[in-house]
């Protein structure tokens, strides 16, 4: 017996009935939903028996592979002071996060199709991050394991909404293997850009490399805190972009940034490694980021007068970084939008600002000039 259909499902089964060649994309016009959203409604109607194939899709255009972490984060407020060793008086809230997650969330916000590599446990706090994540990405490609736990992050932040400590259980993304991604190479190789954090181990981000080399794609690397930097391969030789903040650059080249002079020699240290676009970042003193044709740039941070929350602000930063660049911007513009994004996101009290979209960054962009 199969599942039965809701009323979305039946909806998008007629039109399919009506036309079998249909797009995914004009799906979603004509029922105003996000693309992702339709392919998990596709997914799940092949799974429910009403749809036996794909082969009425057509091959319009090419997702952005966002692998890596797909957490829960919970954050612990403290509304006072804080202090050690005893009990404080907080307030606390959850969110869907993780670094490849929630820049998949931003890019899918932006109106580009995203889809999502990630493992997860098969439990209730996988259930949440679907529900909140399906509207901006296919999810398709997670794998859950029913042994294992969805991973999860969590955050003490003070009365200014800066961070105390965290605490991050990550150990499900040891199983985002090379032979896991094997498993998905061709959808892989279709990819128009791979986005992988440093939640994955080592040899799957050498891996990734060796594979987006030789399918000519380009892969931009995250890391995800100074100790994993452990995680980049030995070879940055052909990285399209490493986008990194002073810590983690720091600590990869046990050396100290202490002033303009040192942040610029570190990127440049960056740059000789073969990666082609760097970007470090370095919270109020702003970000530097740069090329081998374009030179090195420094752009100062927005000044806010009350920040909300730091949870995300990177990923946000990171994303805007990520859609200017495949819209073609120059380095500067790359900067300033990765800046605005980040910006607005320290200002809202969501790991992923709500009002983002391709219209509203432009808007950003065009107050900020």
């Amino acid at each position: 017996m199969t599942e039965r259909m809701n009323e979305k499902e039946q909806l998008v089964l007629d039109l399919i009935r009506k036309n079998p060649y249909v797009s995914q994309q004009e799906l979603a016009e004509s029922l105003g939903l996000s693309r992702p959203s339709i392919a998990n409604m596709i997914s799940g109607l092949i799974k429910k028996g009403k749809i036996l194939g794909r082969a009425y899709i057509l091959t319009e255009s090419q997702p952005v592979i966002c692998i890596g972490g797909a957490n829960i984060d919970r954050k612990f407020h403290v509304k006072e002071k804080a202090q050690i060793g005893t009990s404080n008086p907080s307030y606390s809230s959850q969110n869907a996060g993780g670094v490849a997650r929630n820049i998949a969330e931003n890019l899918g916000r932006l109106g580009m199709e995203v889809a999502l590599i990630s493992t997860s446990g098969l439990d209730s706090d996988w259930s949440f991050i679907a529900e909140s994540s399906s509207l901006y990405m296919n999810l398709e490609t997670v794998t859950q394991f029913p042994e294992k736990s969805t991973g999860s992050y969590t955050a003490v932040l003070d009365s200014n909404g800066e961070l105390i400590i965290a605490l991050a259980d990550m150990e499900v993304y040891e199983a985002i293997t090379p032979d896991l991604l094997l498993k998905n190479d061709t959808f892989l190789s279709q990819a128009k850009c791979i986005m992988a954090d440093l939640n994955c181990p080592k040899e799957t981000i050498q891996f990734l490399c060796h594979f987006a080399k030789n399918h000519g794609i380009p892969i931009v690397l995250i890391p995800v805190s100074s100790p994993k930097m452990s995680h980049l391969p030995d070879n940055l030789e052909g990285v399209t972009w490493l986008i990194t903040n002073r810590d983690e650059s720091e600590a990869y080249f046990q050396t100290e940034i202490k002033d303009e002079e040192d942040w610029k020699s570190v990127l440049e240290k960056w740059l000789a490694l073969g990666i082609s676009n760097v970007v470090i970042t370095n919270g109020k003193q702003g970000s530097m980021i740069g090329n081998k044709e374009e030179g090195i740039f420094h752009v100062p941070a927005i000044e806010i007068s009350e920040i909300v929350d730091v949870t995300g602000a990177g990923d946000a930063f990171s994303s805007a970084v990520i859609y200017s660049w495949l819209e073609g911007k120059t380095l500067f513009e790359i900067a300033k939008a990765g800046t605005i994004n980040a910006s607005k996101t320290l200002q809202s009290p969501y790991t992923v600002r709500q009002d983002l979209s391709s219209t509203q960054l432009q808007k950003d962009m065009e107050e900020l000039l």
